[in-house]
């Protein structure tokens, strides 16, 4: 991401997560009007994590920004900037937030960022698991875009964001081009990870389902 989407992310940002009160996990806050924009608001409460989210759809167009707030007591790791094969690759910019991996099931369309566990058969330059890190008490805005026409016509769609306590001893500090750090991870967080997941969104109606 260039400085000038950066930029725009974090004001878009600040004026989406204005303090707003919250209650208890997964609580859908009403659409609100943003510049003639319609932005539906969630919140993800988990164990030593927070999880504030705006979609903003337009058409097939869903932009997506966040807010991930650690809770807890300890380091935390949020697995949000893609893997060390698209970095190697130069599909993604180490420390830059990828579009999400998607899964189009009869439920309705997943939007992922998460550690992926090992391919079986494992490739050449396997995608290992990147992570940024965020310290007790802080935050961190975010922001990605997806083309909803990439999923079933109509679909529902949610947003899973996958996150772990940061153990020294299990990640390893990655080369980083932005202001954001990043670290490797190992494949077995695929497993234990917490996954933090907004409920269903109708882009239809621009609402999230109520939990």
């Amino acid at each position: 991401m260039s400085a000038t989407p950066r930029a725009a992310a974090a004001v878009l940002c600040t004026v989406l997560f204005a303090p707003h009160a919250v209650g208890a996990q997964e609580k859908t806050e009403p659409r609100q009007m943003h510049e003639e924009d319609h932005v539906a608001r969630t919140v993800v409460e988990g164990e030593g994590a927070r999880l504030e989210v705006a979609f903003d759809p337009e058409g097939d167009a869903l932009a997506v920004r966040y807010r991930v707030s650690n809770t807890g007591q300890d380091a935390l790791a949020v697995f949000d900037r893609g893997d060390r094969h698209a970095v190697m690759t130069k599909k993604l910019v180490a420390g830059d937030i990828p579009a999400p991996r998607f899964e189009d099931g009869e439920d309705g369309l997943v939007l992922l960022h998460a550690a992926r566990a090992l391919p079986s058969p494992s490739p050449t330059v396997p995608p290992v698991p990147l992570a940024s890190k965020l310290a007790a008490g802080d935050s961190r805005d975010g922001a990605f875009a997806f083309d909803l026409s990439l999923g079933s016509a109509g679909a529902r769609v949610r947003w899973c964001l996958g996150v772990e306590p940061f153990d020294d001893a299990a990640f390893e500090a990655a080369d980083s081009a932005g202001d954001v750090a990043v670290w490797t991870a190992s494949f077995d967080m695929a497993q234990t990870q917490q996954m933090l997941c907004t409920p269903w969104f109708d882009p239809a109606t621009g609402t999230f389902e109520a939990g």
